[in-house]
């Protein structure tokens, strides 16, 4: 028999409608085979495809995407939290009430009587207020499991946060320069040196990236969808001459690559 939805008592009233949400939620872990077999883990990389369709959503300024992948994030949000709710972890209102009390908590200059003149300052705040709240390092809260290049980036923000950062943009080159030479120097060498000096030469490029004001993550995302297209071009130029890829020579292939090149794609 079906079950009558869950709905605001006031839906002009936001509370009402998160309530109705999470109810309908709960009723889903009830009475929904799928729901109700799933687990932290079974669904954790499904929040991590979320976040990035958001974060798709946000470049392609797509408001009405971004609305609906936002709703999937909090979808999410609230599905762990009624997981663990039924384990006993804890409850929704518990993860609520947690990220106010930071919020609070980090924000003195806004809830109380802490003086900033500027958003460096209040970042410095920011990381010595967590470590006040028992980190044992500033790199603490920067996930392993990031992509790479973003990953560097956030740690290298940190520390820029205390000081430890280069000066000038000349000197974030001249360290690009270094790591160079030295991946050529090692290119003769055992793997295991090619393979440490090429890392070191991708995180200084991130430093150079974050100097400019840049994303390092977001530039080679850029990076491969104009890839991408540019070889798609190939595709179809392939494809309009009725012959697969590897019937043509480089040579070809190369003035396909700089027509697409031409044509901004």
């Amino acid at each position: 028999m079906p079950h009558p939805v869950p709905t605001p008592a006031d839906p002009s009233a936001l509370s009402d409608q998160f309530l109705a949400l999470v109810e309908i939620v709960r009723l889903l872990r009830r009475e929904c085979p799928w729901d109700r077999e799933q687990t932290h883990e079974s669904i954790s990389h499904l929040l991590i495809e979320e976040s990035y369709e958001t974060l798709d959503a946000i470049e392609r300024g797509d408001d009405a995407e971004f609305k609906k992948e936002l709703g999937d994030v909090l979808l999410h949000v609230i599905m762990h939290s009624v997981i663990a709710e039924e384990r006993g972890a804890f409850k929704l209102a518990d993860v609520i009430e947690h990220v106010a009390s930071k919020l609070v908590r980090r924000h003195p200059h806004v809830f109380g009587d802490v003086a900033v003149t500027d958003a460096d300052q209040v970042m410095q705040n920011w990381e010595q207020i967590k470590m006040q709240e028992g980190r044992d390092s500033i790199l603490a809260g920067v996930p392993r499991h990031l992509p790479a290049l973003l990953r560097a980036q956030r740690m290298q923000e940190k520390v820029a946060h205390v000081g430890f950062d280069w000066k000038t943009s000349q000197e974030v080159w001249d360290k690009v320069g270094e790591e160079l030479a030295e991946l050529r120097s090692a290119a003769g060498r055992d793997h295991h040196a090619v393979t440490e000096e090429f890392g070191d030469l991708l995180f200084a490029l991130v430093n150079a990236a974050r100097h400019a004001g840049l994303v390092a993550e977001t530039t080679l995302q850029q990076a491969n969808d104009k890839f991408q297209r540019r070889f798609r071009y190939i595709e179809q130029q392939a494809r309009q001459h009725g012959k697969p890829l590897d019937a043509f020579t480089l040579e070809q292939l190369d003035t396909w690559w700089n027509q697409a090149k031409q044509q901004e794609l």
